[in-house]
């Protein structure tokens, strides 16, 4: 374990233009809304017969592979492999399988919630424990004093478990078109206003002044 700490350690992080990472981000999801709001048309021009004649199903598929195509982007331009993305690539892929092999539009609408739920609950168990988690993610990007990283910890975490919530309530009780939309404007929406809300936290406990 201390050598694989050590050979992290040593990776040389390259610096990725923020439009860029955002794009990586966002792309899979907007790929996904696209593909759906115009599967039928795709599906026509493809040629595509079975499951994938239906919009939710190519949209998976499609989220699938744009997820691992933008981690690998991003490790070819970063060199480094950041922990959520890499979680989300493995629930992706899980619960896109088993919506296509089960042929069951059900685990692809769970994706966003089970994704939520074990961010959540990891940041919050480790605070429990006296660790921040995130810090060890975002240390190197904002530094911030002890107390500052507790506090944004405990938010994140609750703030993961609110949209693990959202996203049941959306799916349950709306339309499948709906959710598809709310699943990109609705839930990055979300995420712009809390970050932008937790600026005023980040300036109060920065540390970046005191390091000049």
């Amino acid at each position: 374990m201390a050598e694989e700490n050590a050979a992290l350690a040593t990776v040389d992080k390259r610096p990725i233009n923020p439009a860029l990472k955002l794009a990586l981000e966002l792309g899979p999801v907007a790929l996904f809304v696209l593909t759906y709001n115009f599967g039928d048309r795709f599906a026509a021009m493809l040629g595509l017969t079975g499951i994938l004649e239906k919009p939710i199903f190519l949209a998976t598929a499609v989220i699938m592979v744009a997820t691992v195509v933008a981690i690998g982007f991003s490790w070819i331009l970063t060199r480094t492999l950041p922990a959520m993305p890499l979680v989300t690539v493995v629930v992706v892929s899980v619960f896109g399988g088993l919506t296509l092999y089960l042929q069951d539009d059900l685990f692809i609408k769970l994706k966003p919630t089970i994704v939520n739920t074990l961010f959540g609950v990891t940041l919050l168990g480790g605070m429990m424990f006296g660790k921040s988690l995130l810090r060890v993610v975002l240390d190197s990007s904002f530094p911030m004093d002890d107390e500052g990283w507790a506090k944004l910890t405990w938010r994140w975490g609750f703030f993961f478990l609110v949209l693990a919530i959202v996203n049941e309530v959306v799916w349950r009780n709306f339309s499948e078109s709906f959710w598809v939309g709310f699943k990109l404007w609705g839930m990055t929406g979300l995420t712009f206003l809390f970050v932008a809300s937790q600026a005023p936290l980040m300036m109060r406990h920065s540390t970046e002044e005191d390091e000049d």
